[in-house]
């Protein structure tokens, strides 16, 4: 407006065009709506032109009149205008989003692993993805991997991995013996089993006034697993779920065990099972309880781990029921869950009554020490015994020549497998062994 009245010369015209711009200003305040600048510009240079029609008209109040709709039209251009203004930063707005997801979800989709291998086969193991049976109105699913992000991963049955502690152990390679023919199969490179184990460390109150111990606690714990690389998974007290040792390669956590599953025996799950700790102790002949959290977080981890590497079900055992000592050829070297581990609960079946391999087929014992801590062996032990007393009868042998027949079975297959670990470690070929039973 200013700008227009110095172009003015008569002093009467210029002051008549300020008091009427200034007097209709409301007339035209849409223009400030308007966002851009330049637009604003013109839009004021256009009224004060009609200003100026207006004044040169001979007489003033018929020379406004005319002016008004003009300078509706002014204010409706500057109302479209911004409507118009506003519109295009909206469609650029949608359509940065449209660009921001479509790069993020191609990173996503280039970053994050494929759920094929979660359902992979393996050879020698169950044929097919385990069913498991609905527990406590929870239908069974399939367990993908939904979400991955920096320390962690996320799983479709709810499972959450913490993986920051995360390493590398050993190659993961061992062979079942054959129980008829005691040929060794083919090696191994995928685990068939799980193993659950007590972490064995310091259990403080589960309350919220001990909670800076409790994870500092959990802490040392991992750090210590970490470097003895003795677990590929630990469950902590409020159901957290770590991966320490990489599933594709073998913890330190079997120590000497037994397990078979048809005509396989296996006498190195170190390699062929997969070790899953609850950070709980073993304290007077029992595990103490673990929390709900855990329970939970490790029927989660259960499901998962067997979907991925196709775990069967009698596959799944605890620790104190494969855990022995080979030089006095007794059970229960290590007894952690060797009593109350929730197989039902998990949809497993019931291990602690399954017949003992290693006393069944090694004839293994135990002491009076196994049973100051237990009071009793697990049914299943009683089961082999039984089982073991009525193969002496029908072959006319005592049970004692029994036992150490096949415990003397046991050094030797022990012993040659030994010899082929340690060829394995060394890089050199396995050495050639007789085949027997």
């Amino acid at each position: 407006m200013e700008e227009v009245s110095r172009e003015i010369q008569d002093p009467v015209a210029k002051l008549r065009f300020l008091r009427t711009s200034l007097r209709d200003y409301p007339r035209v305040s849409e223009v400030e709506d308007v966002p851009s600048g330049r637009a604003r510009r013109i839009l004021y240079r256009w009224a004060s032109f009609e200003h100026l029609r207006a004044l040169s008209a001979k007489a003033p109040v018929a020379a406004f009149a005319p002016a008004v709709p003009r300078k509706t039209l002014v204010t409706r251009a500057a109302a479209a205008l911004t409507l118009l203004l506003a519109a295009g930063r909206l469609l650029m707005g949608l359509a940065a989003l449209v660009v921001v997801f479509a790069v993020g979800s191609a990173a996503y989709r280039h970053a994050r692993p494929s759920a094929t291998p979660v359902l992979a086969s393996v050879p020698g193991a169950a044929t097919h993805a385990p069913a498991v049976p609905p527990r406590a109105g929870v239908a069974p699913a399939s367990v993908w991997l939904v979400e991955m992000g920096a320390g962690y991963e996320q799983y479709s049955n709810g499972l959450r991995i913490e993986n920051t502690y995360e390493i590398a152990g050993e190659p993961r390679r061992f062979r079942a013996v054959d129980r008829t023919t005691g040929l060794r199969g083919d090696t191994q490179t995928r685990p068939v089993g799980i193993l659950f184990h007590t972490s064995e460390s310091d259990v403080w109150p589960l309350e919220a006034s001990y909670n800076e111990t409790l994870r500092d606690s959990t802490q040392r714990l991992l750090r210590y697993v970490q470097r003895n690389r003795l677990y590929n998974y630990m469950v902590d007290r409020f159901g957290r779920v770590y991966r320490v040792v990489e599933e594709e390669t073998k913890a330190n956590h079997a120590g000497h065990s037994v397990w078979t599953r048809g005509d396989d025996v296996y006498l190195s799950l170190n390699a062929a099972f997969l070790g899953v700790s609850f950070e709980t102790r073993w304290e007077g002949g029992h595990a103490l309880p673990i929390t709900q959290a855990q329970f939970l977080a490790g029927r989660n981890l259960s499901d998962y781990l067997r979907a991925r590497w196709t775990i069967a079900a009698d596959m799944c055992v605890a620790h104190g029921l494969t855990s022995v000592n080979p030089k006095k050829h007794l059970i229960g070297h290590h007894i952690d869950w060797a009593r109350g581990f929730p197989f039902e609960a998990f949809g497993l079946p019931d291990q602690y009554s399954r017949p003992s391999p290693a006393v069944a087929l090694f004839g293994f014992g135990y002491d009076e020490d196994f049973l100051k801590i237990m009071g009793e062996p697990w049914a299943g032990v009683r089961e082999a015994e039984r089982a073991l007393a009525e193969e002496a009868a029908k072959a006319g042998r005592t049970v004692e020549d029994l036992r150490r027949e096949r415990q003397q079975l046991y050094d030797r297959w022990l012993n040659e497998q030994s010899q082929a670990d340690e060829a394995t470690a060394s890089g050199r070929p396995e050495p050639a062994l007789p085949a027997g039973g």
